[in-house]
């Protein structure tokens, strides 16, 4: 039967789908051959969800950006510590939202949204020292087919394999990130422009928002090369007015500022954390595999949308399609849950929340002391 009309009740269905009834679709299921119906569906249901909305995406920047900066500003400025932690904790939030746009920019036609790369580095990239090209250009290589899950993959580490250690390391890891960035700017920048070795070690091991520690990034290509060399020299220069901001305004604002932005960085390492299961021993994957192997936190719950914002609680969907917008992943996912059902190999990569993610990685990292 076609697992695309019918949930699978029965054997016989279970069987073209490699999975028995009743029992959740795996990663090891699809090593050699995909769910063509599953990427069929995903084809077919979704062709008119595809386009990006320039009113929704300047919307949600604008707004997130705002309420975070504004925030910031009321941490710095009050005087009650509980209010300052509170704001302090709208901003990080904010900011964070306003932040993972960076993985939309890396999705989006060059054509599409004119304008939206330069604000998004205006209001967020130069200021919290992330400019664009430091995701673009490298997120993609963690989407090509016979590169995810590989040493040649910028955003894997197979983390459900490797020591219990690893895990609490490599999230408060990120509690150094506002630090780094500021000294990449503020002297491996300019140390780089007089000491060509001094460059190459930078781009290639210190532009790029990438997890495995093997990835050496090359040098940029086209467009690509004028665009950082603007955007280098931007963060320079605003991460010495951070720097002398001490002089004039003390050490609290820039302590608070970077207390936030530390915040967010856990954040979002906690989320890469569980935005996949990290099962992948480094050999290519099938599109179904790599699905499986990805993660969807989809309603009824609702707190997946401030640790996993701007479309990242479908991670997995994402896998499926990665051009399409954020703001269509919702309805994408109503669809084709709707469509396969509970049963589908589609539901394989349905989980119900960050704690119970981190718990099924913790467990398999136990075995291994």
């Amino acid at each position: 039967m076609n697992t695309i009309n019918h949930p699978i009740p029965n054997a016989a269905n279970a069987h073209a789908t490699g999975q028995s009834a009743g029992q959740r679709a795996s990663r090891a299921q699809f090593v050699a051959s995909d769910d063509k119906e599953l990427l069929r569906a995903a084809r077919d249901l979704t062709k008119d969800l595809a386009e990006a909305r320039d009113d929704i995406y300047w919307l949600d920047l604008l707004t997130s950006a705002g309420i975070g900066y504004a925030a910031m500003a009321g941490a710095i400025l009050v005087s009650s510590v509980p209010l300052a932690v509170l704001l302090g904790l709208v901003s990080a939030l904010a900011l964070y939202r306003a932040l993972m746009f960076i993985h939309e920019l890396t999705h989006l036609h060059r054509d599409a949204l004119p304008g939206f790369r330069t604000g998004w580095n205006a209001m967020i990239g130069v200021p919290l020292l992330t400019p664009s090209f430091m995701y673009e250009g490298v997120h993609t290589l963690h989407h090509k087919r016979t590169q995810y899950g590989t040493v040649e993959d910028p955003e894997y580490l197979p983390l459900a394999l490797m020591k219990p250690w690893s895990l609490p390391l490599f999230v408060l890891i990120a509690l150094l990130a506002p630090v780094a960035l500021l000294f990449r700017f503020a002297v491996l920048v300019p140390l780089g422009a007089v000491l060509p070795p001094v460059r190459r070690m930078v781009w290639q091991r210190f532009s790029a928002l990438s997890i495995n520690p093997k990835f050496r990034r090359r040098p940029p290509e086209g467009d690509m090369r004028p665009r950082v060399f603007r955007l280098e020299l931007a963060g320079f220069v605003w991460s010495w007015v951070l720097i002398g901001s001490v002089f004039l305004l003390g050490w609290r604002p820039i302590l608070i500022a970077l207390g936030i932005v530390s915040f967010t960085a856990v954040l979002n390492q906690l989320r890469t954390l569980v935005a996949h299961l990290w099962e992948n021993e480094g050999k290519p994957m099938t599109v179904t595999a790599q699905f499986l192997d990805s993660v969807n936190v989809p309603p009824p719950g609702r707190i997946a949308e401030l640790w996993a914002p701007v479309g990242l609680r479908y991670h997995a969907l994402h896998h499926l399609m990665p051009s399409m917008p954020y703001h269509s992943l919702p309805e994408a996912h109503r669809r084709l849950a709707d469509k396969l059902g509970l049963e589908s190999t589609y539901h394989g990569a349905n989980h119900p929340g960050m704690v119970v993610l981190v718990g099924r990685i913790a467990r398999s990292t136990m075995g291994r002391r």
